[in-house]
């Protein structure tokens, strides 16, 4: 009797794709992941969609409509172990901006019928809505990190990810620090996974990847000011793609207007 693969499912909400195409992008290893689990439903890649339930779910886009909120319940009803991806997933995405203003009159100012919008008036991430089992951040993910996960968490054993900030890579790769050059960079709280790339190019991190753990977001804006930076410039510096990470968003707060 033949064994039992693992059922995997792969969810989409309100995202750009590209986490789940970092999944793809891992060709030989996503192939030998083929093999060795049953992908019960997976949009972006087959056309097979198999119902629940599920032995792993990978998440990817935050809860931007009241339809999303229902279906990530029944996602999460249907999965033994959820795990949300990305930037999105993990701390609302771009789309959080809206959080910090309002969003009908967004709609109204880019949809010229905006009363055939159905939307929420903050996009959040899922934890907020589920359990999750585990967060991977970035935007996109790592695809090291992310087969790193779904190992883990298909042979039972705690993923191997690490919390260190941006400066680390920066260091390791021997980058100089564009922050000490006076370019405002959000390395020093930024988790790391992107491999450091906007300072190897002498620019400074946009936060990609989250609030590392502890972030001590105070002590980077004290800094920033000192080189010249303003209250907006802050304030706009932590409403980027992870703006509804409670970090950065306090940090933004502490400097609006």
């Amino acid at each position: 009797m033949a064994a039992h693969k693992p059922r995997l499912a792969v969810f989409k909400f309100a995202s750009c794709d590209g986490c789940q195409l970092s999944l793809l992008d891992c060709e030989d290893e996503f192939l030998a992941l083929a093999g060795a689990v049953e992908i019960a439903y997976f949009p972006e890649a087959s056309s097979t969609m198999a119902k629940g339930p599920y032995d792993l779910a990978l998440v990817e886009g935050s809860i931007t409509t009241a339809h999303d909120a229902q279906r990530i319940l029944k996602i999460r009803r249907q999965s033994k172990r959820l795990i949300t991806i990305g930037a999105c997933a993990t701390a609302g995405g771009i789309q959080a901006l809206r959080n910090f203003a309002d969003a009908q009159e967004m709609l109204a100012s880019v949809y010229a019928s905006p009363h055939y919008i159905s939307t929420l008036a903050k996009s959040t991430p899922i934890a907020l809505h589920v359990p999750v089992d585990f967060e991977l951040p970035g935007c996109p993910v790592n695809k090291a990190e992310l087969l790193e996960v779904l190992s883990a968490f298909l042979i039972g054993r705690k993923p191997v990810i690490g919390a260190h900030s941006v400066c680390m890579d920066c260091k390791a790769r021997g980058t100089p620090c564009v922050l000490v050059q006076g370019t405002p960079c959000l390395g020093p709280v930024t988790h790391a996974g992107c491999g450091a790339i906007c300072p190897a190019y002498r620019r400074g991190c946009y936060g990609c990847f989250g609030p590392m753990e502890q972030p001590n977001t105070a002590s980077l804006a004290t800094v920033w000011a000192k080189t010249g930076a303003t209250k907006r410039d802050i304030h706009r510096a932590f409403r980027g793609i992870t703006a509804a990470a409670p970090a950065f968003a306090k940090e933004g707060d502490a400097h609006d207007g």
